[in-house]
């Protein structure tokens, strides 16, 4: 590996796989994180903002925390309290944080890291990607300045939220559309892959065992997704497996394709529409993410976990 990190920014709404995906990512000796940004989604935007700076404080570290947008961008908000609890960390007791959030809006702080890592600068989005829009919006010369965008969204086949549509991307279609044209460079690990990417109730209590408050956080907000019914093996690890293939691709397989997102229709909504596996070819725009290796995988999150 290369003795340079990766600068990044984690777009997030945390929401329990968001704090597990946040554990892991400041243990990858391959990731600068230089900023967290909070935006509405599993819950609403001060909850998730308040989770990231009681995250951060289990985690031991005092990255900028900067709030984003509170709502989608020209719709109504939607959350998730029946998948991660009203105060979107399962009612789990953690210490209150001991510093605040940044006065910088999610947007300029991601364009003054982008400005400052000049051309380097990697986002992780795990959320709804209304702040990225925002930010590209914002600032014109913004798409080239960012080396890539890893998004946790999104699925070519399926979806949770409907039968169409995963929830990051139904979320805020509008603005996941206008991520996918910016002519970034993209890696979406959709459902097709953090389906594949779980944990066995064994490997979670395996890192219970080891006996730290980041190694219990983890598993209490992990284990709840253990065994349900569209992943009866274990728990996905939906937001975990992002962060692990910005840190290490190596770990997963990818197909270069087009991507676009449903924006207009009521029963489709936020469906990820792809040429994966269609005759009718348009040009890439994303690196599409669609296999793990489980075993490895599974293994990496211990050997995270474990450093602790």
């Amino acid at each position: 590996m290369s003795e340079k990190r990766i600068p990044v920014i984690i777009d997030c709404d945390p929401g329990c796989d968001d704090t597990a995906a946040l554990l892991l990512a400041f243990r990858c000796p391959e990731l600068d994180i230089r900023a967290i940004t909070t935006v509405s989604g599993n819950v609403s935007l001060d909850k998730t903002t308040y989770n990231a700076l009681r995250v951060a404080e289990v985690i031991g570290t005092d990255v900028r925390i900067s709030p984003g947008a509170d709502r989608p961008l020209i719709r109504e908000a939607v959350y998730a309290p029946h998948v991660h609890g009203e105060d979107g960390l399962l009612g789990i007791d953690l210490p209150a944080p001991g510093k605040k959030a940044s006065f910088y809006k999610a947007w300029d702080a991601i364009y003054e890291e982008a400005v400052a890592q000049k051309g380097q600068l990697e986002i992780i989005a795990l959320g709804p990607l209304t702040n990225i829009a925002i930010a590209l919006a914002a600032n014109h010369d913004l798409a080239g300045m960012i080396k890539r965008i890893v998004i946790m969204g999104g699925a070519a086949q399926g979806g949770n939220v409907t039968p169409c549509a995963e929830f990051n991307i139904y979320v805020d279609p509008e603005a996941a559309s206008m991520v996918m044209k910016s002519g970034i460079p993209l890696c979406v690990c959709g459902l097709d892959v953090t389906l594949k990417a779980y944990l066995t109730a064994a490997e979670i209590r395996e890192i219970r065992a080891l006996g730290t408050p980041q190694a219990e956080l983890f598993a209490a907000v992990t284990e709840n997704n253990c065994e349900k019914v569209f992943c009866p093996a274990g728990a996905p690890l939906h937001d975990p497996a992002a962060v692990l293939f910005a840190a290490d691709d190596s770990l997963f397989t990818a197909q270069r394709c087009w991507m676009g997102v449903e924006t207009q229709g009521t029963i489709t909504r936020g469906k990820t529409v792809t040429d994966c596996w269609s005759d009718a070819q348009k040009e890439a725009n994303v690196e599409l993410v669609l296999d793990v290796d489980r075993e490895r995988f599974a293994a990496r999150i211990k050997e995270l976990m474990a450093g602790y």
